[in-house]
Formats: C-alpha cells, structure tokens, sequence
C-alpha cells in the first residue's frame, strides 16, 4: 500500500471497500478493491482469487483490465488493482437521469448492447459466465462501455452451470428455478439492463420474492417508451425470452442486421481496438486456479505478475522489470552513459501508437491505390474519347471528299454525274472480271 496514494472511496460491500488510488511510480490512477480475507469463509476467499484469475486471464478493450494483486499484511487484506472507470458505473448515469426525468438516447443504448455483447462473446468463448450482469457492474471509461466485478463469475466445465447466485431483478428463469444453466442466462441479465436503460427502472418489479419469481417465469412486461424505435424493442424481447433456448447467442446478437443497422458506427472502431490488441501478441489463456495457502503470507507467490502499462521509460516503470535479474543495478548515478549500446525501453503505448499507424499507414496505401486506380481510368477514358473523336473527324472528311464533285451543281447534273459514277464502276468491274484469269479445272 506504501505505492499508492488514496483519494477517496467508490464504492463498499460487505466485506469490500474500493478505493480510487494513484500509483507513485507511474502517477496514473486506478481502482483498488480491497478484500477484508480474515472476515470470508473458505469458498468466499476462492471466489475472490477466481476474480483475479479470470481478470489476469482476459485482456479486451470492454471488460476492466487487471492491473496487480498483493497481499497487504498490515491491513489483512487482498488488493486488487484495475484500471480506473473514469466516469463511474452505468447505475449511477440512470439515477442521474431519473432525477433530471430524462431519457437516455436510444443511440446509447445500442452503443451500450453491442460493446457488452463485445465482452460478453470473450467470456463466452473462453467458457467463463459472469454471472451477475446489473447495470452496476457496467462501467464507463471514455465514453465506452466496459464489463467488470468477475467476483462470482464462473468457469463452466460442462457448458452447465449448477450453482445460483446472481442478483434477484437480473436472474434469468432458469436460475430461480434452481436449474442448469449456461451463457444464454447472461444474455437475459443483457436485456434486463438495456430494459432498464430505456425505461429507468428494471423489467419485473414485486414487492416481495414470491411475486418477482411469478412474474420472471411468465416473462411479460411492459413495452418500452414510444419514443425509442421498434427495432431495440425487438431484440431486447430477443434477449428475455423465457426459454433459453430461444435466446440467442452473443455471436448470433452480433450478426442480427438489426443490431448491425443501428450500431455500425461503433464497429469500426471496436474493429480497429481489437486489431490493435491482437498485434500486441495477447494470448487470452486461462491461468490455472490460484490455490489458497493456509498461511496468506505466501500468498504472494501464487498471485499473478502485475501488467502495468509502461508510460514513459525515464519517468514511470514496472517495479518487477526493475527487481528482474538482467537489469543492471546502478548505484551511482555517474554510471549512467548518454551514448550506450543499449536501446532505450519503448512503452507499451508507443508500440500501440506504432501497431496503429501501421494499419492507418495500410488503409492510406490503400486509398492511394484506389486514388492511382481511379487515375488510370480516367486517362484511358480520356484516351478513348480522343480515339472517337479523331475517328469522327475522318469520317466527316471522307464524306467530304466524296461530295466535292457535286459542289454548286443543279440537281439534274448531279443525277448524271451519280449514273456516270454507277456506269465507270459497272465497266471497271467488268474490266477486272475480264482480266482476272480463269481457273483451270483438271479432270
């Protein structure tokens, strides 16, 4: 904890607090979430080391990034370091608009669907459910929408899921019936938080436990406000069909022309995102499960290695890059030499900046070969158009030519200048029939 500075508390659970932080090497900010471990039980403490595991697992641009994980013996508890939403959780914006009674914008709401579809199709892929999708586990970091609280997310070894857990307003049919369940129950919570997102209040609402259930199993609710179009109306009934297997897939969501129509703004730049993470080398690989030792002093062992971004190489750095072995250790500061042999440290975002130019660099060599494309043709057009115009003129010269002998001639001369002209080609062509020799037939 001696690393950070804290500014102020975001948010507090049961056995939780997190802190808004800011690291001193780097002088970024982050969110730190704080496990109190000596107050869980066994199966709590495994939940939280889950949370680090699959968060340490996945790097997307739409779920929260792992940062770092310790153990802070002074305090007895877990730290988890992640990157810093900037402008707090979709939960907080809806009570900021039912105070001012306003809507949210029907373009957000698709923006927010397609990048938690995003997030929500890496889980999936990698077999991992989350669990407990609610408006207050979305989060908003530059004007994107981004997943995170993987606390009770689950790793699904049969593509089934037997435990329940969730939250009440967000569980799908399937988990109040205490049944199997599998991604489509995520695709449910999907549809409760854009239903809440356009009606500021949740699908299905009782006043007690017995109600709510009665309601989820029969699935009906009331439509959207007029104001938003039919088409988002249609897939968030997409997303809370009662039976799962009527629900569709997150791939399947992200081909609906639907979603594709009202959200292709977003897909360019979630493509252009994506493709700059994968040149990065990401491998996306599921770490093993962190066993909890008995004593939580050798927890430190077990935790993942800490994933910072590199800022800048003379002012900010990794601490495990400066402890690792193959660094030099400078003890005077006279040792340093302007003019050595060594490279210097590129940060992370300048080879991001550098994967990035680089594809902008093939979409200009691109548009630059369509533009020299476009260029060819129009000379070649311009060529032809020439060639047709030449051919044109020397028609009109030979038509010429062949009307001088009729020029300031009466209409009677001209009759017997054109049957002299038949008569000379009669007698030529019979001159020629006479003068070609005959063939000789041999029999």
């Amino acid at each position: 904890m001696k690393n950070f500075i804290v500014f102020e508390k975001l948010g507090e659970g049961s056995f939780s607090t997190v802190l808004k932080v800011k690291r001193q090497s780097d002088q970024q900010e982050y969110a730190m979430k704080k496990v109190r471990m000596g107050q869980l039980k066994e199966k709590e403490k495994e939940n939280s080391l889950n949370e680090i595991r699959i968060l340490a697992s996945i790097q997307h641009p739409n779920i929260i990034a792992y940062k770092e994980a310790f153990y802070d013996e002074q305090s007895q508890c877990l730290c988890i370091v992640m990157e810093y939403a900037d402008q707090g959780d979709l939960q907080q914006h809806i009570q900021q608009h039912i105070k001012h009674k306003q809507y949210f914008q029907e373009i957000e709401i698709w923006k927010m669907i397609y990048q938690v579809l995003l997030a929500l199709r890496k889980l999936h892929q990698m077999k991992i459910l989350h669990r407990d999708l609610k408006s207050a586990n979305v989060f908003i970091h530059q004007n994107n929408y981004k997943l995170g609280d993987m606390n009770v997310s689950k790793v699904a070894k049969k593509d089934l899921v037997y435990t329940q857990t969730g939250t009440p307003y967000y569980a799908s049919p399937e988990v109040w019936r205490d049944q199997p369940y599998d991604t489509k129950s995520d695709i449910w919570s999907l549809g409760c938080v854009a239903y809440e997102m356009a009606t500021l209040k949740p699908p299905f609402r009782a006043q007690n436990m017995e109600r709510l259930y009665k309601k989820v199993q029969k699935g009906l609710f009331e439509r959207i406000p007029s104001k938003f179009s039919g088409e988002l109306m249609t897939i968030i009934g997409l997303c809370l069909q009662v039976h799962s297997k009527s629900r569709p897939s997150c791939i399947q969501l992200l081909s609906n022309p639907i979603l594709l129509r009202n959200a292709r703004q977003f897909i360019i730049e979630s493509r252009i995102s994506q493709q700059a993470q994968s040149s990065q080398n990401v491998s996306n690989i599921l770490l093993q499960t962190i066993k909890l030792p008995k004593n939580l002093k050798y927890l430190k062992e077990k935790l993942p290695k800490s994933k910072y971004i590199v800022e800048n190489a003379n002012q900010s750095y990794d601490e495990s890059l400066v402890n690792s072995s193959f660094l030099p250790k400078i003890n005077n500061q006279k040792e340093i030499r302007l003019n050595s042999s060594v490279p210097p440290l590129k940060s992370d975002r300048y080879q991001q900046q550098l994967q990035m130019s680089q594809i902008y660099s093939q979409y200009e060599d691109r548009s630059k070969y369509i533009a020299n494309s476009v260029q060819m043709l129009e000379i070649e057009r311009i060529r032809q158009k020439k060639l047709l115009k030449k051919q044109q003129n020397l028609k009109i010269s030979i038509i010429h030519q062949n009307a001088i002998p009729y020029i300031n001639c009466s209409s009677s001369q001209i009759q017997n200048l054109y049957q002299n002209k038949l008569s000379n080609n009669e007698q030529n062509q019979q001159k020629y029939n006479s003068e070609t020799p005959k063939p000789i037939w041999w029999g």
